[in-house]
């Protein structure tokens, strides 16, 4: 469903990656992993077609990438609504049905079944009629995942959906992507600076860094001796109870990017 070969992107005399090459099946789940600045977010927006690649290809269902592809969902960094904005939970939703289309719009029974139906998956019907401003930060992420679950797409990029989460919400929020990809059958690239809430969700990791990657099984990539080969510096990877730490890396946080 995604097709990337030999890509590149650099700014100016910066590479942020080169070479960059790997298929994604259908329903798979991609964790992308590297410090601030590697270039995960950019990545998001190549696949987008919000920017030209410096060099390479991408292809999504066999196509060229182009912009507004209905086929692809986007779930955003989590970013609280402004108090007293007006829009309600299931307008949010709403825009992903229909937000995209000129002219007459689609039946209002037909628009409201629809909606009513995402709202049902992703579990806002209780606060279906309420103003964004009032949820909380994992209600009003479970809200975009709906929107973007809203066009039936075959592949959702996930730009940090868990950033400002607490530990309950950031499970809520993965564990709903993931049920939804098995039972729809989407594959999910999702950007993060900590796997560790979606280790057990997760099929393959890429990880960018210093311009180069590896892709593979988290067991295979995060691993002390892969990624000093690609920082160029000696990292450790610690496993603890279950969780991953790396300890090392020049920066291991993630406000990704412009630029990335």
């Amino acid at each position: 469903m995604l097709s990337v070969r030999d890509a590149a992107v650099r700014l100016g005399e910066r590479t942020l990656w080169s070479g960059l090459s790997f298929d994604m099946a259908p329903g798979e789940f991609i964790a992308v992993l590297g410090a601030n600045g590697s270039g995960k977010t950019t990545l998001l927006t190549t696949v987008l077609g919000q920017r030209p690649l410096t060099s390479g290809s991408i292809r999504v269902l066999g196509s060229p990438v182009r912009r507004g592809n209905r086929r692809i969902g986007y779930v955003p960094q989590q970013k609280l609504a402004d108090a007293g904005t007006p829009l309600r939970a299931r307008d949010l939703v709403a825009l992903g049905v229909d937000g995209h289309r000129w002219g007459v719009p689609l039946p209002s029974r037909e628009r409201r079944a629809i909606v009513d139906g995402i709202l049902r998956d992703v579990g806002a019907t209780g606060y279906a009629r309420a103003r964004l401003s009032a949820l909380s930060g994992g209600e009003q992420q479970r809200l975009r995942v709906g929107q973007a679950l809203a066009g039936d797409p075959a592949l959702v990029l996930c730009d940090e959906p868990l950033l400002s989460l607490d530990l309950a919400h950031q499970r809520g929020v993965s564990e709903l992507i993931h049920r939804e990809r098995r039972r729809r059958g989407f594959g999910v690239l999702f950007v993060t600076h900590d796997v560790n809430p979606i280790l057990d969700m997760v099929d393959r990791v890429l990880y960018l860094a210093g311009g180069r990657f590896r892709i593979g099984t988290p067991d295979e990539v995060l691993q002390s001796d892969v990624l000093s080969d690609l920082y160029g510096a000696h990292i450790d990877v610690i496993r603890v109870g279950g969780r991953v730490v790396v300890v090392g890396a020049t920066d291991s946080s993630h406000h990704d990017e412009e630029p990335a």
